[in-house]
């Protein structure tokens, strides 16, 4: 659902789980609609709407719900997932946004007011889409359909908030529309709720909607299935999945699929396409004068000193680049990317000469990484170094999947603060994603040949040359139009028949979670899915030795398992939560 120009803020009788006991949440709301006010089909829509709203963690005034920076809890995780998994490292310099460095190191402590700015903007969600679940069981104007719409839309909503925290934090406080008292402890594990909101929603959405940006019966399935695969639940995962793959279709009722083009998925002119199950909707230009509906949690994501005038943040890792070199038959290097590196412009100027790699490619590359002598979108060739804040600090890369581009910036930039603010959706799951994540499942189960069958479908699009990214005819004038000449040597094929077959199981599983590090790059996955992988403590360590020659960012840093796969519970939520002088919460391991 497309959100209004306005996101309307309502004060409900239910009261607020913000878990911040400060004493003005204990006083009457001036002004308040009363539950009898509220239920009926006017009122639900509105909170639901702004249960939808909470989705991008943004208030009209540029910060998130929790009074933070809106890029402290930006619902792309580009922090938590991307920056903390190896995509990429934080950018700009050492003296900026510091906290993201200790999180980037594995060094994070409760203290961390990062962590505090996202628990606090998911359980907002929580307690909106809770209001919203009090009011439908109260309105006497609502068929039983819409009453199911309604619930489903509340639980899908409150499913992926809930989602969210127990993949991050792991032990949370279970809060629902029929709690009382809010100082609940976090020792339940909460899986199976999660569950059961994705699967009361699976049941009963309908499969598509007037507005397309409301989230419907096949997104919620994509969803449990999702859950199911994070518990390692894959007997459940499988038919949820084959359901979702075969039936499945858009809220706006367009047969799930890949795109031709893989960056249509970063393109709001071609946005809620076939391959977009569940995005958060964005949209420049309001008319708030501000840039809280337009993609704020990444305004800092943008070149350095360049068209975009801000921030240097978020600069692919060497480690991601050279993951995207391929071999003689156009397939991956599985185990020895690093020692096949991709050439750069580490340590040269802008002004110097430079010729961009010249070997074999996968063309997502240049759809993920913004790198010298090529093409930027349409904004010319990326020049280096000129467009990095500090080379030296976090290497010569500047993202690309969250740029928008030059010739249409007038419609989907949002330039009403002081870094750019965008109208490209914030997809949490597509349609590649849920074909690699069925792969696992069918890999899991020893079923190789048809998980070898969707890894293909991922590769055989990125092989497509309307994937690839081609040079300019006129590096001067880039609005020209480009060639029909590739911006470089592009090979990416499909696995050959048998292959995973022939090579077992635990090759099959590599290769599948090397997909997912090619396709989803610079999406927010890459943390979560490496623990959930049991990998993360040999990966992250075996990227820190290998970027941290590259760039002084990231010296010092170590990752030590169990305690660095969930981030320590922010210590403001356990002062708060005081009881007859014990906190009703418990820290995760290893965490003081």
């Amino acid at each position: 659902m497309r959100k209004s120009k306005f996101i309307l803020f309502l004060a409900i009788s239910l009261p607020l789980f913000y878990s911040c006991g400060d004493s003005f949440l204990d006083k009457p709301a001036q002004g308040a609609l009363s539950d009898a006010q509220l239920a009926n089909r006017a009122g639900l829509d509105a909170v639901l709407t702004g249960a939808y709203a909470a989705l991008d963690g943004a208030r009209q005034d540029n910060q998130n719900f929790s009074g933070s920076n809106a890029w402290e809890a930006a619902p792309d995780n580009w922090v938590y997932g991307s920056v903390a998994g190896g995509d990429a490292h934080k950018g700009s310099d050492g003296s900026d946004q510091p906290a993201i460095d200790a999180i980037a190191r594995y060094l994070v402590d409760p203290s961390n007011g990062y962590l505090n700015s996202k628990w606090r903007t998911l359980y907002e969600g929580i307690t909106r889409a809770n209001s919203v679940l009090v009011l439908v069981k109260l309105a006497k104007d609502i068929t039983e359909d819409e009453a199911k719409s309604f619930e489903g839309q509340a639980r899908f909503l409150r499913g992926h908030y809930y989602f969210e925290l127990r993949k991050m934090f792991k032990q949370v406080p279970w809060i629902d529309e029929t709690t009382t008292d809010f100082n609940q402890p976090n020792t339940e594990e909460i899986w199976p709720k999660i569950e059961a909101d994705f699967l009361f929603a699976y049941q009963n959405l309908p499969a598509t909607h007037s507005q397309v940006g409301r989230v419907n019966k096949w997104a919620a399935g994509s969803y449990l299935a999702k859950t199911y695969l994070y518990e390692k639940k894959y007997n459940e995962a499988k038919p949820v999945f084959d359901d979702v793959i075969a039936n499945g279709v858009t809220s706006n009722g367009l047969k799930y699929g890949l795109t031709d083009n893989y960056e249509d998925n970063f393109n709001p002119a071609v946005e809620n396409n076939k391959e977009s199950i569940f995005a958060i909707q964005q949209v420049a230009n309001d008319g708030t004068n501000m840039i809280g509906n337009a993609n704020n949690g990444g305004m800092l994501n943008f070149p350095y000193n360049s068209p975009f005038r801000c921030c240097g943040f978020y600069q692919p890792s060497q480690d991601l680049v050279n993951s995207f070199r391929t071999n003689a038959t156009g397939l991956p290097f599985l185990d020895t990317y690093n020692t096949n590196a991709v050439k750069s412009d580490m340590g040269i100027k802008s002004d110097q000469a430079y010729t961009p790699d010249a070997g074999s490619l996968d063309p997502r590359l240049d759809w993920t990484v913004g790198r010298r002598g090529i093409p930027y979108l349409d904004w010319g060739l990326h020049p280096g170094a000129s467009w990095v804040r500090d080379q030296s600090y976090s290497g010569p890369y500047a993202p690309k999947k969250n740029v928008y581009w030059q010739v249409t910036q007038d419609k989907y930039a949002d330039q009403h603060t002081w870094a750019p603010g965008t109208a490209i959706n914030i997809l949490v799951i597509r349609y590649a994603d849920v074909l690699l994540m069925a792969a696992e499942v069918e890999a899991q189960l020893g079923n190789l040949d048809q998980a070898q069958t969707y890894v293909n479908q991922v590769r055989a699009r990125a092989a497509n040359p309307a994937s690839y990214v081609y040079q300019y005819k006129d590096n001067s004038a880039p609005l020209n139009g480009f060639s029909t000449t590739p911006a470089a040597d592009y090979n990416v094929s499909q696995y050959p028949a048998g292959n995973f077959a022939a090579n077992g199981q635990a090759y099959a599983l590599k290769a599948i979670y090397f997909e997912r590090k090619l396709e989803l790059a610079m999406e927010g996955h890459r943390f979560f899915d490496l623990v959930r992988w049991g990998i993360a403590e040999a990966t992250l360590d075996a990227y820190l030795a290998y970027e941290s020659k590259i760039t002084g960012d990231l010296k010092g840093g170590d990752f030590t398992a169990p305690q660095d796969e969930y981030y320590p519970i922010p210590q403001r939520q356990i002062d708060l939560q005081m009881v007859n002088g014990k906190s009703t919460l418990t820290q995760n391991d290893g965490y003081k």
